[in-house]
């Protein structure tokens, strides 16, 4: 599939199985997968439209979707020995879904092993696009990304809740809570609203479409020791940084 098939693919979607959902779900349609971990029938509705079209068109890839492993664990663990595979979040930040929030995305990357490809993040209820091909650039829409320069005190965020409110040291503001979705996330650090992002959880479905879009436009995620982030690893903790320079001032202090 062209790269611009895939969006709108993501689009379709959207507009089909999770706009329709939006500030419209009952109590019956929102189920948790584990306590505090919410699914809901918009989720697992769009994951299965947005992966028959991936395995028609690529019938030998993996398709490791974030609802496909929750009933098949077994699936994530083929990802590590898998040639070409794609990674599907079908409404990345169910919880703002769920409580009407706007932040929320679709997401897919495609990988080679370790690398990943492309990705697409489709924000439905911002009108968004954010595209990344390995090689020739980060978009948003027709616009070209690249970061720009870090404040003078790095802005930082952190997933973890019991983390906010703390620094990572003394020459660091201390963190605040992130945008609680992946796919608003990675964004917003491309855009420069905030200069890093501590994360606990590190699903590929989560981490393997922003990781190339930021590095794209110039930006780096990788883990405490400096090495790059593997999208076939569930190591943690990891780091999105919008820069090299921040990723080494701030990855060897989590």
């Amino acid at each position: 599939m062209q790269t611009a098939q895939v969006l709108e693919l993501l689009q379709d979607v959207a507009e089909r199985i999770v706009r329709p959902r939006f500030r419209s779900l009952s109590d019956e349609q929102v189920m948790e997968k584990n306590p505090g971990d919410l699914v809901t029938v918009a989720d697992r509705e769009a994951e299965v439209a947005i992966t028959e079209v991936l395995r028609s068109a690529y019938p030998d890839a993996l398709i490791v979707g974030e609802e496909a492993v929750a009933a098949d664990p077994a699936i994530l663990g083929r990802a590590g020995s898998a040639g070409h595979w794609f990674t599907v979040d079908p409404i990345d930040g169910t919880k703002n879904f769920v409580h009407g929030s706007p932040d929320h995305a679709l997401m897919v990357a495609e990988l080679d092993g370790p690398t990943v490809l492309r990705s697409w993040i489709w924000q439905p209820e911002h009108q968004l696009a954010y595209v990344a091909e390995r090689g020739a650039g980060a978009w948003c829409g027709e616009r070209r990304l690249a970061i720009g320069p870090v404040r003078r005190e790095p802005d930082g965020r952190t997933s973890w809740r019991r983390e906010v409110g703390q620094s990572l040291g003394g020459d660091l503001p201390p963190l605040s809570l992130t945008w609680a979705s992946c796919g608003i996330d990675y964004p917003k650090l491309v855009e420069a609203e905030t200069d890093y992002i501590v994360y606990g959880g590190t699903m590929p479905w989560d981490h393997a479409p922003g990781s190339l879009l930021l590095a794209e436009a110039g930006g780096v995620t990788g883990y405490p020791d400096l090495t790059l982030y593997n999208p076939t690893s569930l190591r943690k903790p990891l780091i999105a940084a919008g820069s090299q320079a921040i990723f080494e001032q701030v990855a060897p202090k989590v």
